[in-house]
């Protein structure tokens, strides 16, 4: 699933999903590291692919696969599992 571009971060809520200040991510926009996009009134914002870039990930190029994981104890419960297939689908 590409999960890029779905929702754009305020610098408080990408600071917190990446474990940093907000301060940090203003010294870090300054200094290059990780340059923050800038609204038309030149507000910070953040995306899902800065933080895929920032985290060494390329999306692109990505080859793992997602796997699922379902069961249950008994026979019996055929249709519980089938129903767990279905909501993990």
């Amino acid at each position: 699933m590409n999960t890029s571009n779905i929702k754009n971060y305020k610098p408080k809520d990408f600071a917190e999903l990446l474990g940093v200040s907000v301060k940090t991510l203003q010294r870090w926009d300054r200094e290059g590291t990780l340059k923050a996009n800038r609204t038309l009134t030149n507000r910070r914002y953040y995306t899902y692919d800065k933080y895929l870039q920032f985290k060494g990930m390329n999306i692109e190029n990505d080859k793992r696969k997602v796997v699922i994981y379902a069961r249950v104890s008994t026979k019996n419960q055929k249709d519980d599992l089938q129903n767990q297939v279905a909501f993990l689908r």
